[in-house]
């Protein structure tokens, strides 16, 4: 019997049009965050009056980049300021460089080094946290701030006036209303209502009024719901949708700001052990993070390897379903998310995810590992550092390095994105798993056993053209269709240019920062 011919259309990679044209113009790319210029003179001097009126200086992205040179730049009495206060103080530590208290500077961010008793692969695994950001203990602050400061500087947003909304999965609406509160306006967090307690009490302590907390239907891969949400309060001219998932400026900060410090720690390490960077690993999430790994592979030449639940594999299969892996996302291509220079797509299970969480987090996990592998209590205590999403990404970078066959002198950098303290109540729930609900040192080696020492190559594309296109043709669905971006402006994202000329933002929106502060 003949098979009927299945004819398949692959679209070559674009390289035509003015990709350039949003950057230049104010044209319709000005709505994905790329504002250059004043466009509302009226409202921008509003906001200067506004910001100058509660004594707020706004931080350059340069000076996040790297704080530890730019001494200068940074406000006075900065280490009497409460890392968990909503003082605009706080502004000047949204970067990495932050202690474990969060209240000085250090010259190296602070990170962890995994080696081979506890990840069973000889590559080293560089993991640089998170939870030194203030406020809310996640990096997503740096996200918020990158989508937020375009908007301000241009006087597309009035503080004054307008209420700003950010859709998230978690951490990135934590991050908006945090600014909110520092900035005096009104901030509504948009996520799941599957999202952790913590997540929730966090919103409900910041947040002005309850209703500014809008809880859409689903879990972690429930975005749409989310993008439904925001699509009804857009009919209100006062409220300003800053998209985490089509901002370009949270691109834009991640590149600046997360891939210079992972360099920043790379090489710090490599100045007593010679390493070679292979991969930079991170979960799909807004897209943002993964802006990283376009600054490492230009600069170390690495492979960029994009993590995603196995339960909803939308890059991978073009799947879908729901997962635990709190702040990753799922069932679209974020409009920011450079796929097309993507080298790998990583499937983790968020089983795996789920119980790493209780080996590095109770008591009787922890005295196992001890044991196991011999790490000193700090090592040990450092695992607490490791929210689910870092959990993942640290599950790809073993996986990578299985795959890759990597030795001892190889390295793979990875992000926690936030800590184990954001998903504390869930160890209760998940314990209940096991047999008379209780986590044994039998379930702590069989966790260990199974989710990383026998950590295996499955669900794993190693990416060539054809699969590049396909993943990145799939996002047309989504925000061409759905969120009625321009074919333009969506095809204009094929040509490598595109994301690199982001990057002249970062001296024209330091510029207006500059000239902000000094009005």
């Amino acid at each position: 019997m003949r098979l009927p011919v299945i004819a398949v259309h692959y679209i070559p990679i674009f390289t035509g049009g003015d990709y350039s044209k949003g950057l230049s113009d104010g044209g319709a790319s000005m709505s994905l965050g790329l504002e250059r210029e004043i466009v509302d003179q009226t409202t921008y001097d509003q906001n200067v009056e506004t910001l100058r009126g509660m004594g707020i200086i706004l931080p350059r992205i340069g000076y996040l980049a790297d704080p530890v040179q730019q001494p200068g730049e940074t406000i006075e009495n900065l280490s009497s300021i409460s890392p968990d206060a909503p003082d605009p103080g706080n502004l000047f530590r949204i970067h990495w460089f932050n202690n474990e208290h969060r209240k000085e500077l250090v010259e190296i961010p602070e990170h962890i080094v995994l080696g081979t008793e506890l990840t069973g692969v000889e590559a080293k695994i560089i993991v640089l946290f998170g939870n030194r950001f203030p406020m809310i203990r996640a990096h997503k602050l740096l996200a918020a701030y990158g989508c937020l400061v375009p908007k301000l500087l241009s006087g597309k947003f009035n503080v004054a006036e307008q209420c700003a909304v950010w859709p998230s999965t978690g951490n990135y609406c934590r991050g908006g209303i945090a600014l909110s509160r520092i900035l005096g306006c009104r901030g509504i967090a948009v996520l799941p209502e599957g999202m952790s307690d913590e997540r929730f009490r966090w919103l409900e302590n910041w947040s002005t009024d309850p209703s500014d907390i809008i809880r859409t239907p689903g879990t972690e891969s429930n975005v749409k719901e989310i993008y439904d949400v925001c699509h009804k309060l857009s009919q209100d001219p006062n409220n300003v949708i800053l998209n985490q998932f089509s901002e370009f400026g949270n691109y834009v900060i991640h590149r600046a700001v997360t891939g210079p410090a992972l360099e920043h720690v790379f090489n710090f390490i490599s100045e007593s052990t010679p390493l070679h960077a292979r991969a930079y690993v991170s979960a799909s999430g807004s897209g943002g993070t993964l802006a990283a790994g376009d600054y490492l592979k230009e600069r170390l030449d690495v492979d960029i390897c994009v993590v995603e639940a196995i339960e909803c594999p939308t890059l991978l299969y073009n799947g879908y379903g729901d997962h635990n892996i709190q702040g990753i996302g799922d069932k679209h291509v974020p409009f920011i998310h450079n796929v097309l220079n993507m080298d790998f797509v990583i499937g983790v299970s968020d089983r795996a995810s789920d119980g790493l969480s209780l080996l590095f987090n109770t008591t009787v996990g922890r005295k196992y590992l001890a044991e196991r592998t011999g790490m000193d209590q700090q090592r040990i205590a450092s695992l607490g550092d490791l929210g689910y999403s870092a959990i993942a990404n640290i599950l790809g970078a073993v996986k990578y390095a299985k795959y890759m066959n990597l030795g001892p002198n190889d390295a793979v950098l990875t992000v926690a994105t936030d800590g184990a303290e954001l998903y504390a109540t869930e160890l209760g729930v998940l314990e209940k798993q096991f047999a008379g609900n209780k986590f044994d040192k039998l379930n702590a080696a069989e966790v260990f056993g199974r989710y990383l020492l026998g950590v295996t190559t499955d669900h794993m594309i190693e990416l060539d053209r054809i699969g590049r296109e396909r993943i990145f043709n799939l996002g047309y669905f989504t925000w061409v269709e759905q969120q009625s971006v321009s074919i333009e402006d969506f095809d204009s994202r094929r040509d490598p240019k595109y994301w690199d000329r982001l990057m002249e933002m970062v001296p024209i929106w330091d510029d207006m920062i500059s000239t902000f502060n000094a009005s």
